[in-house]
């Protein structure tokens, strides 16, 4: 509840949702990336993954509840359920940034959910690299790079 900021992928992989862990592809950046922002340490569990997340004050979510893709792109995604952001929001009055890891995440965030947020809300949306291996773009330190943006946004307040 004393997130100040939120991390949105769109929907767990099925290797996510096979392991019951977000990013749980060994070749996704993403945990590889928090070790690196919030700790010296690297290879950690799960539960040390979510332990820094949680004492950085960052939350992890996704910006769909449910959704439909045959195989773990996101540009297979039909179906979109979004997740109740309005309870969220209420339950995380501190959340001042949302990071999404990626162009999807900010699309399916712009079509579903956006124009559902209360009037008022002061939100600063800033869109991140996909840590993704399909995302080649970038190499890891190039992503790296621009996710340093969450460690300052949450050391922030």
């Amino acid at each position: 509840p004393d997130a100040r900021v939120l991390i949105l992928g769109t929907v767990p992989s099925r290797r996510s949702l096979e392991a019951g862990e977000y990013y749980a592809h060994p070749r996704n950046a993403f945990w590889p990336i928090i070790e690196r922002l919030f700790s010296r340490k690297t290879g950690l569990s799960y539960g040390a993954h979510t332990s820094l997340l949680l004492e950085a004050k960052v939350a992890l979510w996704d910006v769909l509840h449910a959704a439909e893709r045959p195989g773990s792109l996101d540009a297979d995604i039909t179906a979109p359920v979004a997740n109740d952001f309005v309870g969220f929001f209420e339950g995380h009055r501190a959340v001042r940034t949302v990071f999404f890891n990626g162009t999807t995440a900010r699309s399916l965030w712009e079509r579903h959910v956006a124009h559902t947020l209360p009037a008022g809300l002061d939100l600063r949306p800033v869109t991140l690299p996909s840590t993704s291996p399909a995302n080649a773009a970038l190499t890891r330190e190039g992503k790296l790079a621009a996710w340093r943006a969450v460690r300052d946004a949450a050391a922030e307040g």
